[in-house]
C-alpha cells in the first residue's frame, strides 16, 4: 500500500468520477485506475461500483475512506513537524476554502495578518465532503463551508451570512432590471450542480421556487460553475444561482448578475473545526471573520 494510492482513492472517492479526480491530481485517468486497481487486488476487495453512467463507493469503500484520510492527515502532520516556518512566522493555520468565496476570503485574510502578523496561513482548496472529513482527521485546523449539514467529528460555527445572485444571459430582458423576482424565472431552465454536491444550496434554491409558485425547469447537466457561466453567456435561454461575493470577482460582459427581489436567498457560512482540539488561533481567526460583513453588488 503506497501514499499515492491512498491519495488516488480519496480523489475519486470526493468526485465520484475518475476523469475529474485526475484532472485534479494532474495525471492521466489510466494512472489513477490502475493504481486503484493494484490497491483493491491488494486489499481483496472493490473500493468502487464501476459503470459507465456512474462511479459510486462500494461498503468497502465507504469504511475505508475515512481510515485513508486519517493516513494522509497523519502524513502531512509528520511533513509539517520537521517544515522550517516562514522567516519571522512562528506557526501555520491549515485553512480549508473553495471556490466562491471571492472577497469574503480576502478579507478574513487581510485581518489575519493584521491581528497575528507572525502567523503564516496554509489555504487548502478541496470539495466540501473532504474539507469536513480532512477536519475530523486532523489535517486541517479549520475549513469554510456553506449550510449547516451535520458531520461526525466536526463543530460548525456559523460566521456569515452569503447572499446568492441570479446569473442570466445579459442580453435577457430580465437583466435590464435592478434586481429579479424567482417567479419571473419559471420558464427557464435552472442549471444547478446535481444535490449531491452542495445539498444546502440546491435544497435553498428548489425550495425558494416552489414558495414562489413554481416548479423548476430541470436544466442541462453541469459539471462546474465555469462551464454554466459560459453556457449562460453564449446566450443559452438558463438561469443559476452564484455567490454574491464570488460574483464580484467575476470580469463578465455577457452574464448579468442581479440579487433577488424581496427576503432574497442566503446561505450560512460555517467554519468547520474539530470539537475537542480546535486551532490555537480559532478566537483570532473567529474575530477575522466578523470583519467579513456583506456587500451588495
Amino acid at each position: 500500500m503506497e501514499l499515492r494510492q491512498l491519495r488516488y482513492f480519496v480523489t475519486v472517492a470526493e468526485e465520484l468520477h475518475f476523469g475529474r479526480a485526475a484532472e485534479r491530481l494532474h495525471i492521466v485517468q489510466s494512472a489513477v485506475s490502475q493504481q486503484i486497481r493494484r490497491l483493491e487486488r491488494e486489499l481483496g476487495v472493490e473500493f468502487f461500483d464501476r459503470s459507465p453512467r456512474h462511479v459510486r463507493l462500494t461498503p468497502a469503500g465507504e469504511r475505508f475512506l475515512p481510515e485513508a484520510r486519517s493516513v494522509l492527515a497523519a502524513e502531512a502532520r509528520a511533513r509539517a513537524s520537521v517544515a522550517e516556518p516562514p522567516e519571522g512566522r512562528t506557526a501555520t493555520l491549515r485553512l480549508g476554502t473553495s471556490t466562491g468565496l471571492g472577497d469574503h476570503l480576502d478579507r478574513v485574510l487581510e485581518a489575519l495578518a493584521r491581528l497575528a502578523p507572525r502567523l503564516a496561513v496554509e489555504l487548502v482548496s478541496a470539495p466540501a465532503r473532504s474539507r469536513m472529513g480532512q477536519v475530523a482527521a486532523g489535517g486541517l485546523d479549520a475549513a469554510f463551508v456553506r449550510g449547516l449539514d451535520e458531520h461526525p467529528g466536526v463543530r460548525l460555527i456559523p460566521v456569515w451570512q452569503d447572499q446568492l445572485v441570479v446569473a442570466l444571459p445579459a442580453r435577457h430582458p430580465l437583466a435590464a432590471a435592478d434586481d429579479v423576482a424567482l417567479k419571473d424565472l419559471a420558464t427557464l431552465p435552472l442549471r444547478l450542480t446535481a444535490r449531491r454536491n452542495n445539498p444546502p444550496l440546491v435544497d435553498l434554491v428548489v425550495t425558494a421556487c416552489r414558495d414562489a409558485g413554481f416548479e423548476p425547469v430541470p436544466g442541462p447537466p453541469t459539471h462546474s460553475l465555469q462551464d454554466t457561466l459560459a453556457a449562460i453567456g453564449a446566450g443559452a435561454g438558463m438561469w443559476t444561482v452564484v455567490y454574491a461575493s464570488h460574483a464580484r470577482s467575476l470580469l463578465t460582459r455577457r452574464v448579468a448578475f442581479l440579487p433577488v427581489r424581496g427576503s432574497g436567498l442566503s446561505l450560512p457560512a460555517v467554519l468547520a473545526v474539530h470539537p475537542t482540539a480546535p486551532p490555537a488561533h480559532l478566537d483570532l481567526l473567529l474575530e477575522a471573520c466578523a470583519d467579513t460583513g456583506d456587500h451588495h453588488l
